[in-house]
Order: structure tokens, then C-alpha cells, then sequence
């Protein structure tokens, strides 16, 4: 499948492992481009008020969009891409109802969690060839359980982007852990870091440690940079080998 890709995500260790993934799902990737904010990626794009590309440039058929980024919010790229013809997909560290409706009511063509595993997240994207939807298991669970259950308190989504009606355009190696004298954790870090380890969600934890759910992200955000890994497993591995926690 040959596919120009961008990859829109402030983490440089979760930008690298993202594009380790898409290498492994496509065997022509055409072009690989990356942004660390939105003006960058709109830029790239072409779009929400940027310069247009030149005339004959090679479309971007695939974008990966993290939904928390430095400048706003990734629901603003999706939403500005509608119509545009890429497949879109969030890659985030939120798995619940209020991230992942919110996008997929944006557009969004699939929702992977980026602290799966590595071959469950080239899976997952080598659907898209197939016409399927890319989504992590913990979500594609929690989708059957809305809909099953009928649950009144999550929000509905939107007839035009049921799990069903998704039209995507047509279009692990070991982890480098730092060395011991990396940069130490806070105690609040280390705190989330056990609760990561223990697999509570980032809205569990802000529920157990009385803050709001943005500052254990930006919690998660600092652990990942000081440990230099790019997903809860990995963290929690290092962690325990290196006796944080």
C-alpha cells in the first residue's frame, strides 16, 4: 500500500515509536513527515488558513493525530481535515468516553492507544487496507459496551460516524531505556507512575489522587520524557527494573 504519512504528536520518543509502527504496517510508505503542534501540522496540510500547497504535491493519505498538542487540541486538526480525503486516526493516551466520542463525532477514522503494544498497533493500522476501522482492543470494548448497554451517561455519537459507517480514504524492537542517572521523578510523578503500573486510566487516577485528569496527563507527559519511553508497559517496566516504584 503505498502512503504518504503525517505523524502529529509533541512527544519525539512517541513520534519515533509511531513511525516505527507505520514503517512495519505499510510496505511503501512514499513519505513520512512529522508535526509537533497544530500550526506545524496545518502547514504541512495545507489548511485552517495556511499557505496552499503547490500545485502536484503529493497528498498526505494517512494522518496519525495525538489529541493533547502544545499549541490546542487535536478535535480542532479533525475536524478542519473533514473532507480533506486522508485517513485519520488518534493516537492518545485516553481510553474513555470523553475523549473518544468527542473524536470519533470529528471524524476520526480510528482511535489506537498508544501505550498498546507494538504489534498490536501495526495490526490494527494494516486494517485500514482491508476497509476496516483501526481500534485498540480496550476500545473497540468499550464501543460494543455502549451500544450494548445503552449507556445513558456517555455521549451519543453521531449517525454519520457510527463504528460501522467508517470510510477510510483509500489510500517490537526493545525500548532505549535512559541510563540510571536520568532525570529523577517528583514525587507526584512517581505516584501516577504506580498507578499506571497498577493499570488504573488516567480519570482513575485523577479520581484517587484529587487532581483533574489534564494534570495527570501532563504527569504521564514528564514521565515519559525523563524515562524516555513512549508507553505505560514501558514505563512500568523501567520503573520496577530500576526500583522507582
Amino acid at each position: 500500500m503505498a502512503v504518504k504519512v503525517l505523524i502529529v504528536e509533541d512527544n519525539p520518543v512517541a513520534r519515533h515509536f509511531l513511525a516505527r509502527v507505520v514503517r512495519e504496517s505499510f510496505s511503501d510508505v512514499t513519505g513520512m513527515a512529522e508535526a509537533g503542534d497544530l500550526e506545524s501540522a496545518r502547514r504541512q496540510l495545507g489548511i485552517g488558513g495556511a499557505p496552499p500547497l503547490p500545485a502536484g504535491s503529493e497528498p498526505f493519505k494517512l494522518v496519525l493525530v495525538d489529541l493533547e498538542l502544545p499549541d490546542g487540541n487535536g478535535l480542532e486538526l479533525l475536524t478542519e481535515l473533514a473532507g480533506h480525503g486522508a485517513t485519520k486516526i488518534v493516537t492518545t493516551l485516553y481510553s474513555d468516553d470523553d475523549h473518544l466520542f468527542p473524536a470519533l463525532q470529528c471524524g476520526a477514522d480510528g482511535y489506537l492507544l498508544k501505550e498498546d503494544r507494538f504489534e498490536v498497533l501495526v495490526e490494527e493500522l494494516q486494517k485500514i487496507v482491508r476497509g476496516q476501522p483501526p481500534l485498540s482492543p480496550a476500545i473497540a470494548r468499550r464501543l460494543l459496551s455502549h451500544f450494548r448497554l445503552g449507556d445513558s451517561g456517555s455521549m451519543a455519537l453521531d449517525s454519520a460516524h457510527a463504528p460501522g459507517d467508517f470510510q477510510p480514504a483509500r489510500p517490537a524492537a526493545p525500548a532505549v531505556y535512559a541510563e540510571p542517572d536520568h532525570e529523577r521523578l517528583t514525587p507526584r510523578e512517581t505516584e501516577v507512575l504506580t498507578y499506571l503500573s497498577k493499570g488504573f486510566t488516567i480519570k482513575e487516577i485523577a479520581g484517587l489522587m484529587g487532581i483533574k485528569w489534564f494534570t495527570v496527563n501532563d504527569h504521564i507527559k514528564a514521565i515519559y520524557r525523563k524515562l524516555n519511553v513512549s508507553s505505560r508497559a514501558e514505563a512500568a517496566v523501567l520503573a520496577s527494573k530500576q526500583g522507582l516504584v
